[in-house]
């Protein structure tokens, strides 16, 4: 089973990415070259989905002016408004209610830059007969790390490595539309729906280790531009 359709949250007012979120929604900021939501969208693309909801919120119009119906980009879009307060419980369960008309699809944040091969997941979770699957990755430790021998000589150091022994939620999931009816009216869906999910086991977790980067931060999209320089050039 194909799946092909995606429902992209894009409604976040990028607090922490201020000022440049003051003008501009946060899909909207330059990276590369080209909007961060762009990257997101090509991917999609490029995995097979030809139909994509847009969650917006935040500044919309700047995103619906500039994405249209999707078509110059080789998909269809469609638009469903959310509040910023909703959280991504209010903007999923609108955006599904009113525009999906699939058993399965995929279900995203708008922030995240990936090489994640969809299809994977999405064989994965049909296998599993689950509610909902989260791609889970492992995240990257914010210091520094010093090797020390036996005899407590620094002998080395390590900037900034993933965590190999704990895992985060990379913002990426396959739904079944059954998930409607444990998503809430606001609130996030991470405090919410997946909890109660993982209490009755219908909540599976797809471990990644590939290229993964969440854009939340100015130095988050410091190292997202020169990653994604590095993945072009190869």
């Amino acid at each position: 089973m194909k799946l092909d359709t995606a429902v992209v949250l894009a409604g976040g007012s990028g607090s922490r990415l201020k000022p440049l979120t003051n003008d501009i929604p946060k899909g909207m900021i330059d990276v590369c070259g080209k909007p961060l939501l762009q990257w997101v969208i090509e991917w999609l693309r490029d995995n097979g989905v030809m139909h994509v909801v847009l969650g917006v919120a935040y500044l919309k119009e700047k995103i619906i002016e500039y994405f249209g119906n999707g078509r110059k980009f080789g998909i269809d879009i469609a638009y469903s408004v959310h509040t910023v307060d909703g959280g991504t419980g209010e903007g999923f369960r609108l955006a599904i209610s009113r525009y999906v008309d699939r058993d399965v699809f995929f279900a995203m944040n708008s922030d995240q830059l990936s090489n994640l091969n969809l299809s994977d997941v999405a064989e994965f979770h049909l296998k599993h007969n689950a509610i909902a699957t989260m791609v889970i990755t492992n995240p990257r430790c914010p210091y520094g790390h010093v090797q020390v021998d036996d005899g407590c000589n620094a002998i080395g150091f390590v900037e900034k490595p993933p965590c190999l022994h704990a895992f985060c939620n990379a913002g990426i999931y396959v739904f079944n539309k059954e998930v409607l009816n444990h998503l809430p009216d606001k609130g996030n869906i991470e405090e919410t729906t997946f909890p109660i999910l993982a209490k009755r086991r219908q909540l599976k977790a797809y471990p990644f280790k590939g290229f993964f980067i969440t854009v939340n931060t100015h130095k988050d999209l410091v190292i997202a531009e020169q990653e994604l320089t590095k993945w072009e050039s190869k």
